[in-house]
């Protein structure tokens, strides 16, 4: 019971927001219309029950007038009903959608939020894949809460609706056994009771595992997705290692948990399905069983007969709801629990941002970046490096070095705010831009005018002027290519990634740009060449590098090195007597 209140209040926590957002009228006036179509229909189903009275009796009865007229009737009630189906579906369907794209965006915003989805990973990313969680499960939540409500709505109706016609048929068709009749007020009623009640207990039993293997299965399935899209990207380098041999191993064990946990689903699902079918079949003649002593004792017509068997069936349809959603209800419950991890860790992500004991960056009125009691550590709190007093000074060129492991990249990380970890402070200058370029920068898939303006609007900067960059940095034969789209990461070598990262560079003009290893992959002439060109184009910015190559001295009129002190590096600072 307290599993399917905290089931319960997730769920209320995850869905109602969209029925409280900007779309709330349209949402509520949705599912509204929803309710009403599957009111009417059990309303219909009502007529279609006393319909089988009559029916049936003119048929015992050999009145032809009167069946004529229920055929009639039949196709009038038929008509109405394929009406409200269709619309009820087409009204489901829409609120769907309408409802998937507010969780969509909503998730988005909260995963994209200022680096949280990089906090979330640092924190250790318990809520595994999400793209999946964003893309399948929020389908598979809005869809299985509309099913699952509208119809466990329908089966309490329906219930409502039926009780009292079949317990007035239990009064006019009372218990006959051994010639006798037994009065039991409601005796149909209670038999349908205790035969759904019986089913549901032996269902819930048999499909319980169901649950957690469907919660596995789903991640495993997620696990393996991953991997093949990881090989796709890492084509190249599998290639050139002639990794493919470790690879399919790699990637087939992965695929062996889906396929065991496959297997305990095929299991669990097997028996599960052996009691369901076994349970339905014999709910089909059970009401006969009961009622039929009855009609052949002359106590009710073919009509009332049918009428009884139909009313049961429609009793015991809503007692058994569970049983034959069980299934849907299992992946629904770990559907809920995948989406309520994902919000978790977004709050998490979130949280973490405002904790008072973590690297705070904050705007200063100066023209410099200082490092204010800066300490950097690892997730874990084990110290990585020290910085107290420490400015990048306004319009210098500053090269940073040390072994590998030192934090080099780690500082960049903190000074750029999304690394957490530590204490002190980071104060930049305010309204201060900033760019950082990685060793592979990052290029979206679609054309390549998109790619080298990211994180800009392709109308920010027009065709003329992407092409003269493009030239600029080295890349001529790039310019034709500009409304080309393609996977640009695995089309260019990284050589030539890096030349579009400092075009990206030249056409923001950061006030600060921070280089990490960005032209390691040029040879010594190009990236020379390079470090010229942003020094003639982008004569007011702030350039941190970091290279291990003696040749970047010269592009720099400042040197820090990370040197070790005691379980930490600490910035050592080298002034140069001239600039290049």
């Amino acid at each position: 019971m307290n599993n399917i209140r905290s089931t319960l209040a997730t769920v209320w926590r995850i869905a109602s927001p969209y029925f409280n957002s900007d779309d709330k009228w349209a949402g509520r006036g949705l599912l509204a219309a929803v309710v009403i179509l599957e009111l009417a229909a059990v309303f219909l189903t009502v007529l279609f029950n006393r319909w089988n009275n009559v029916f049936y009796n003119a048929l015992q009865e050999r009145d032809q007038a009167v069946f004529t007229y229920q055929i009639g009737y039949f196709c009038v009630l038929a008509a109405f009903w394929i009406g409200l189906k269709v619309y009820q579906l087409y009204l489901n369907q829409w609120l769907q959608i309408r409802w998937r794209r507010w969780m969509t965006t909503r998730y988005l915003g909260g995963w994209l939020h200022d680096a949280n989805h990089y906090r979330m990973q640092l924190l250790g990313d318990a809520a595994d894949n999400p793209d999946q969680r964003i893309a399948d499960d929020t389908q598979r939540f809005v869809e299985q809460t509309l099913t699952l409500g509208i119809g466990l709505l329908s089966a309490v109706v329906t219930l409502a609706s039926f009780v009292f016609i079949l317990w007035g048929l239990s009064n006019q068709a009372p218990l006959h056994l051994f010639g006798k009749d037994i009065a039991i007020p409601g005796y149909l009623v209670l038999g349908a009771l205790v035969y759904a009640t019986l089913g549901t207990v032996l269902t819930h039993v048999i499909g319980r595992p169901l649950v957690d293997l469907n919660f596995r299965q789903q991640r495993f399935e997620a696990d393996f997705r991953f991997n093949l899209v990881r090989t796709r990207e890492n084509a190249e380098q599998i290639a050139l290692l002639h990794g493919e041999p470790a690879e399919r191993t790699r990637l087939l064990d992965r695929f062996g948990f889906v396929v065991g946990n496959w297997l305990d689903i095929m299991q669990r699902t097997k028996k599960l399905t052996a009691f369901t079918a076994t349970y339905s079949q014999a709910a089909v003649i059970f009401p006969y069983v009961l009622i039929a002593p009855a009609y052949f004792a002359n106590k009710i017509q073919l009509g009332g007969m049918m009428q009884t068997a139909s009313a049961f069936s429609s009793v015991q349809d809503s007692l058994s709801f569970f049983i034959s959603a069980y299934r849907t209800l299992a992946e629904w419950q770990s559907v809920v629990a995948r989406l309520d991890g994902f919000e978790k860790s977004i709050r998490g992500g979130d949280a973490l941002a405002q904790r008072q004991d973590i690297i705070h960056v904050k705007p200063s009125g100066g023209d410099a970046i200082d490092l204010d009691e800066l300490l950097v550590t690892l997730p874990d709190g084990k110290p990585l490096l020290a910085a107290d007093g420490f400015s990048l000074r306004d319009n210098e060129r500053t090269l940073v070095t040390g072994p590998s492991g030192a934090g080099k990249s780690t500082l960049f990380r903190a000074v750029a705010g999304i690394w957490p970890f530590g204490r002190g402070a980071v104060n930049i200058p305010a309204n201060a831009s900033l760019m950082t370029l990685p060793q592979r920068p990052y290029l979206p898939i679609g054309s390549l005018h998109d790619a080298v303006v990211y994180p800009g609007r392709a109308t920010s900067f027009d065709a003329g002027r992407v092409r003269e960059v493009l030239a600029a940095v080295g890349l001529p034969q790039l310019a034709a290519r500009l409304e080309e789209e393609a996977h640009w990461n695995r089309m260019l070598s990284l050589g030539e990634q890096q030349r579009l990262g400092i075009a990206r560079a030249l056409l923001h003009a950061p006030q600060f740009l921070f280089l990490d290893e960005a032209t390691a992959s040029l040879d010594e002439p190009s990236e020379a060449a390079l470090y010229r060109l942003i020094a003639e184009k982008l004569p007011g910015t702030t350039v941190v590098s970091i290279g291990h190559r003696a040749t970047l001295d010269a592009f720099h009129q400042r040197n820090v090195s990370l040197v070790r002190d005691g379980d930490r590096f600490t910035l050592r600072d080298k002034v140069k007597a001239a600039a290049s």
